[in-house]
């Protein structure tokens, strides 16, 4: 009867740690690398009047770690944005790149349904600072919009530089 008990506690031991290590081997499996899940897909993307504007691919690489978008608009630009979750300092981050040369790094936080990103400031030519603010909402519908705001020091609206509505394929 000891023996039994030695055995079971022994495989209760090697269970757990086979356990624990499993879930280890997920580094980027938590809650909030699932924030922008909602963002995931083949999108056909809409101005707010209907025409279409482009086609955007958003893919998960590394493992969930990395959330990858692949732009490309009917006007010619095409881009990628490289977004992933920092458990560092508890935010999400973009850097986008495209064909024109234009790169842009912002940082946010998720909110229910949303996600919201800001540049720093950044040196203007119409004012003198100005920052950029890209804000991801999901829809009733499961389409996303997206509007990229310019904002001035103070975080005033300047203008709307961008509304894209995505809808799935």
């Amino acid at each position: 009867m000891m023996n039994f008990k030695l055995l079971f506690i022994f495989i209760s031991i090697l269970l757990q740690s086979y356990l624990i290590s499993a879930q280890s081997d997920c580094a980027c499996c938590t809650n909030n690398h699932d924030d922008f899940d909602f963002w995931i897909g083949d999108w056909m993307v809409y101005d707010t009047t209907g025409n279409v504007i482009g086609e955007n691919q958003v893919i998960q690489l590394e493992d969930h770690c990395i959330i990858n978008e692949n732009w490309t608009g009917n006007g010619g630009v095409t881009g990628k944005s490289y977004n992933y979750y920092n458990a560092i300092d508890s935010t999400w981050n973009q850097l986008w790149l495209d064909n024109k040369g234009s790169n842009l790094i912002l940082k946010g936080k998720a909110e229910e349904g949303k996600m919201i990103m800001r540049s720093e400031l950044q040196k203007g030519t119409n004012v003198a600072w100005y920052m950029n603010r890209i804000t991801w909402t999901l829809n009733a519908d499961q389409s996303v919009t997206q509007q990229w705001d310019i904002l001035d020091e103070e975080g005033k609206l300047l203008r709307v530089a961008f509304v894209g509505i995505y809808r799935r394929k």
